[in-house]
């Protein structure tokens, strides 16, 4: 169910789950909506809106990840940390929202779930016999992007080992914000491919979804941030990966080491995990170039083949975050999305794609109701 709701100053788009579970789930994108007011202004409004969605439509829920796109996160994030107490985690990176405001927030909520930080500093969700353990906004100051990526993943490591979990067997989603990404993404690149390799993830076995777009920390010295998503306890026939590979390649055809998408079973819901999908087709070549409308409708293309191999589609969607290279397209990808899917929560931002060619990249989240008794509960 999706559901727009009105604040001062500002609106939250809401998608709820509820198949009459303990365990209900939410994503709200909330907006800002008068660019001229002050970061300060704004960022209250964004905050009070939040406070009354608790106290109302989400009441009952607990926060378990967020996510704030800020258009100056040098002069911005500190005012968010101060402001921001929720114990949930949290991640923080300049990608400014493209309809003229300075912040916007992607909130994931469930209900009837244990919080915590759990003792590797991962911030941990119980329920059942899972623990869904988040960490966002994680970063160093390395010589480079590959030095940073590479002690990024090894610190991540030594936290799963701490939990019981490895990469291989625990690790679902990651995303990768870079700084200046067609200058670093190579770094990247190369981390990622080295370190997945000593920890037996390979094209014979499995990668791990994840985005790899550009995106700054509020030190410029930081090129690559790194969030997260793990789970503990669960099964290796709980987890599918996703290739549609009538629309897609294998990433690692160019060199690359991600899974296009992960779908993770319970006995009574389904999640599905979209990595960051551009214009592409089943040769790795860009489709479209230099034409942002052509190249929308492709990536949704692309990623309605993705979500029909875990025999979802659109309308299981509970978010997405749409990255654009050129600030120049976004009234008429905003046309374009409003046109598909209005009251549905997303956020439009400037992020370059890691290939020049593409401009727009999108990734999503999906929730849909099963019935797997052979699996266990969430």
């Amino acid at each position: 169910m999706n559901k727009r709701l009105e604040f001062k100053h500002a609106f939250a788009d809401i998608f709820q789950f509820d198949n009459g579970t303990e365990v209900c789930e939410y994503h709200a994108m909330i907006q800002a909506t008068s660019p001229r007011l002050s970061f300060e202004q704004q960022l209250e409004a964004i905050l009070n809106a939040y406070n009354q969605l608790l106290e109302g439509q989400l009441q009952g829920a607990q926060a378990v990840f967020k996510r704030y796109f800020l258009s100056d996160a040098a002069n911005q994030a500190d005012d968010v940390i101060v402001s921001d107490v929720t114990d949930c985690a949290k991640s923080i990176i300049q990608q400014a929202p493209l309809d003229g405001t300075k912040i916007a927030l992607w909130v994931y909520l469930m209900t009837n779930v244990q919080t915590g930080i759990a003792k590797s500093g991962l911030y941990e969700v119980r329920h059942g016999g899972f623990r869904h353990l988040w960490n966002g906004s994680a970063h160093n100051m390395a010589a480079n992007s590959e030095y940073q990526t590479r002690l990024l993943f090894n610190e991540y490591n030594m936290q799963l080992i701490q939990e019981g979990c490895t990469l291989e067997a625990n690790c679902i989603r990651t995303w990768f914000f870079v700084n200046d990404v067609d200058l670093n993404y190579g770094g990247v690149v190369r981390a990622r491919n080295q370190f997945f390799f000593t920890q037996g993830l390979t094209v014979n076995t499995h990668f791990i979804a994840s985005t790899g777009i550009g995106g700054r920390q509020q030190d410029p010295n930081v090129l690559s941030q790194m969030d997260n998503y793990a789970i503990s306890g669960v099964r290796k026939e709980q987890i599918h990966y996703l290739y549609a590979s009538t629309h897609l390649n294998r990433t690692s055809d160019y060199g690359v080491s991600f899974e296009r998408g992960t779908q993770v079973n319970y006995a009574d819901r389904r999640h599905v995990f979209i990595s960051g999908t551009a214009s592409i087709n089943n040769k790795g070549e860009v489709m479209y170039p230099k034409d942002v409308i052509k190249q929308t409708h492709r990536m949704w293309e692309n990623v309605e083949a993705l979500l029909a191999e875990a025999d979802c589609n659109f309308n299981d969607v509970a978010e997405m975050v749409v990255y654009l290279r050129d600030t120049a397209d976004y009234e008429l990808v905003k046309e374009l999305y409003e046109e598909r899917f209005a009251g549905k929560p997303y956020v439009i931002v400037h992020a370059p794609v890691c290939r020049p060619g593409w401009l727009i990249e999108m990734e999503c989240m999906a929730v849909k109701a099963v019935d797997l008794p052979t699996m266990p509960k969430f």
